[in-house]
């Protein structure tokens, strides 16, 4: 059996003759670039010195290359989006850069490396330091932050184009550059295909700043104004989400045509909509403002596309699920089990039959970070117990792994994957 075959099976409620795996297929499946430097040295497939690529500076993510992916006995490959949070593309010309903590990296073109006088880095949209920055990473910090630029807002006469300035049909240059790669990914290897066309995240509070567009964004794009206006300004935002689906759907229809069923999974939403107590939008504003354009994207996948569906929210969504399947999602992740109300086994005894958990393996905010390798090998080991079974589970962690786990760990975690992720789970 192969990867491909092995995941499809997986998200079709099967069991395969282990359960997959996931490392990098997606922008919240992950690693910090510290961390895959490090697990390439641990595993020997470097000499110490050797750079790791950064393909995402927002969170700065590292490469996650093929020898390393067979290693570790990975089995999804992420189509990533030719262009950085920042604007610039991550598919050109790349040169060194050394990150706070010592690790050696490249970083593309577009990437500012001149620090400011207090030590911090600010990153320009398209690498063009003419226009005023949109990025901000701290001295000795581990990612960067969107700078808000946000002019004055009329809200007695808000127009949904402002907030509509970054989307438009796709490009030939993007077509072709989607085409290519997925043919080349899908000829490389047998792995599943995991894509980030991008453009059906409705009101994903990373891209509201919009951070890669040089001419300053209109319309509302600081955090706390864009979610208040959720609440007291949804006419307005149903508008942008009307418009904004509706480019979606027109687009999809040209990305299908240029990669066909080369692509298994397509990445639709990582819109949060959960704290770590419980969500902070209530179903009924759910299924008002957010459920209809989720459903017709999924609607227009399942009846033109072999794609699955996949949405990533963080937090405590427990109360959300049911009106996430009802949207027509097929996986649901990052599984946030640490989160209140987010029982393992009352999610797979829920909702186990209907969606494909992907995430939940382990918990990223303490386990993994500050445990021992036996508390790691303890959990992952009980997560695949309870998700396994029957299939509908895709083995990752629970959001990107973070920058200062213990290597010891990262190792720990990925022998017990490979000792006992078969079926029948024990």
């Amino acid at each position: 059996m192969n990867s491909r075959e092995r995941v499809r099976l997986a998200i079709n409620h099967e069991e395969a003759d282990r359960i997959p795996l996931d490392l990098g297929g997606s922008l919240v499946t992950g690693m910090n670039v510290t961390m895959v430097y490090k697990l390439r040295q641990a595993l020997g497939l470097d000499a110490p010195g050797t750079p790791v690529k950064v393909i995402e500076p927002y969170q700065m993510l590292g490469e996650i290359r093929n020898d390393l992916a067979d290693a570790l006995g990975v089995d999804v490959v992420g189509l990533r989006h030719p262009r950085t949070m920042f604007g610039f593309r991550n598919d050109s010309a790349w040169k060194p850069w050394t990150h706070f903590d010592g690790t050696p990296v490249l970083v593309p073109e577009g990437f500012n490396t001149d620090p400011e006088p207090d030590g911090s880095i600010l990153m320009y949209p398209e690498g063009d330091k003419s226009v005023a920055p949109s990025g901000h990473m701290p001295k000795n910090g581990f990612y960067f932050d969107a700078i808000v630029r946000q002019g004055e807002v009329d809200y007695d006469n808000l127009d949904p184009e402002d907030n509509l300035q970054e989307f438009g049909p796709i490009s030939d240059v993007d077509l072709e550059y989607f085409r290519v790669e997925a043919e080349r990914l899908r000829n490389e290897s047998d792995r599943a295909i995991f894509a980030d066309f991008g453009g059906t995240g409705f009101g994903d509070i990373a891209l509201v700043p919009a951070a890669w567009l040089k001419e300053m964004p209109r319309g509302i794009r600081a955090i706390e104004d864009w979610y208040m206006a959720t609440a007291a300004n949804q006419d307005y935002i149903y508008a942008v989400f009307e418009r904004q689906c509706e480019i979606a759907l027109e687009n999809l229809a040209k990305l299908h045509a240029a990669v066909g069923e080369r692509v298994d999974i397509i990445f639709v939403t990582g819109t949060d909509f959960g704290t770590q107590r419980g969500p902070f939008i209530s179903p009924k504003a759910y299924r008002t403002l957010y459920q209809p354009f989720h459903r017709r994207v999924n609607d227009w996948v399942h009846a033109n596309t072999t794609w699955k569906t996949f949405i990533h929210s963080c937090g405590s969504v427990m109360a959300l699920i049911p009106d996430f399947l009802d949207a027509g999602f097929d996986i649901m992740n990052p599984v946030q089990c640490s989160a209140a109300m987010m029982d393992p086994h009352e999610l797979k005894r829920q909702f186990g039959e209907r969606v494909t958990f992907w995430g939940g393996g382990v918990d990223t905010q303490q386990t993994l970070p500050n445990g021992t390798p036996e508390d790691v090998r303890t959990e992952v080991r009980e997560r695949m117990r309870v998700f396994g079974p029957g299939g509908g589970f895709v083995f990752n962690t629970i959001h990107n792994v973070q920058p200062n786990t213990p290597i010891a760990n990262l190792v720990a975690m990925y022998e017990t994957v490979r000792e006992y992720g078969g079926y029948p789970v024990h």
